[in-house]
């Protein structure tokens, strides 16, 4: 805000200042209308012996009409009381003129002129409270120049900082717009650097896989090749070979019943082994001339177990082992 700003009195105080020369417009008022009811006590004793002689005059009949003119008078001023927007004031007591005692021999009279003199009195009390308004309402709306000129500089100075705060709004505005406008550029930048990226590193790994799948095309066909050549069997002697698991060789004793003690029966057995070191096949190359034993002997064989033959290459190959087995009968 600026320093006009702060010289200028706020509008909260000028608020006040108003309020508080109004409210001592409407206690003057008050006042004056709290006052003035004293003057007619003065006047009211000076018409009641026109009012006695008028009513000793006139006939019985004639009371009545007189009575709804002032019923019709009292109407007429009690709606426009109550039309009024401000309150009118509390009636004073008015000191009523004591009866004259100079005519005892009408009682007629004396009743019929309490029943006018209220009337009348109301009526003075209600124009009285009718003029009242008016001179308050005049009070109120007598010019004040010096408070419609601090309301019209406060207003101006409002209407100044609001035009200040409207522009200073508009510059924030426009430098957020622009700032959203960069932030967006910046990440329009950022994506398409992204995608660049993103495209290179597929490329590269598209050119990776592809690379990785020739290696290993060029690996598995080397590979069945050498398989190939590995399923060919070659031929190791039994000194060339190492057991994982020897068999156990043992003398079948059903056999026993058939040779004689002491004598050595050989049989010559040729093994296929895998390349995993198992016995695949076994057949027999020589026999020991006891069918019996050569069977037996196959199926003891089975139960070792050879280290995988490798070729110069170091790859696992399939081989044909030549075992002479000797069985000393018991």
């Amino acid at each position: 805000m600026s320093s006009t700003d702060l010289e200028t009195p706020p509008l909260k105080s000028i608020l006040i200042a108003i309020l508080v020369v109004v409210g001592l417009h409407v206690l003057t008022a008050v006042a004056l209308v709290a006052m003035k009811p004293s003057a007619p006590k003065v006047a009211l004793p000076k018409q009641t012996p026109p009012i006695e002689i008028e009513l000793v005059s006139l006939p019985a009949a004639l009371p009545k009409e007189p009575e709804k003119f002032l019923k019709s008078v009292e109407k007429e001023v009690t709606k426009v009381v109550i039309d009024k927007s401000t309150p009118a004031p509390k009636p004073q007591t008015i000191i009523k003129p004591k009866p004259v005692t100079e005519t005892p021999k009408q009682p007629v009279v004396q009743e019929r002129k309490p029943d006018i003199t209220p009337l009348v009195k109301k009526e003075k009390t209600t124009s009285i409270a009718q003029e009242k308004p008016s001179q308050k309402q005049t009070k109120q709306e007598e010019p004040h120049p010096a408070i419609d000129k601090a309301i019209s500089e406060q207003l101006a100075n409002n209407q100044k900082v609001n035009n200040q705060q409207a522009e200073q709004r508009r510059l924030v505005a426009a430098q957020a717009e622009k700032a959203a406008q960069e932030a967006q550029r910046q990440q329009a930048q950022a994506q398409e650097a992204q995608r660049v990226a993103n495209a290179k590193a597929s490329a590269e790994a598209a050119n990776d896989a592809a690379q990785k799948a020739a290696r290993a095309a060029k690996q598995a066909e080397e590979a069945a090749k050498a398989a190939a050549e590995s399923n060919e069997p070659v031929n190791f002697t039994a000194s060339s070979a190492n057991w994982v698991s020897a068999p156990n060789f043992s003398f079948p004793e059903r056999v026993a019943r058939r040779a004689n003690s002491g004598d050595t029966l050989n049989v010559v057995l040729i093994l296929r082994v895998n390349k995993q070191g198992g016995i695949d096949n076994v057949r027999i190359a020589q026999s020991s001339g006891n069918a019996a034993l050569d069977k037996e002997a196959t199926r003891q064989v089975r139960s070792g177990k050879f280290k995988p033959f490798t070729n110069n290459a170091g790859v696992p190959v399939v081989g044909n082992v030549t075992l002479p087995v000797s069985y000393a009968v018991p």
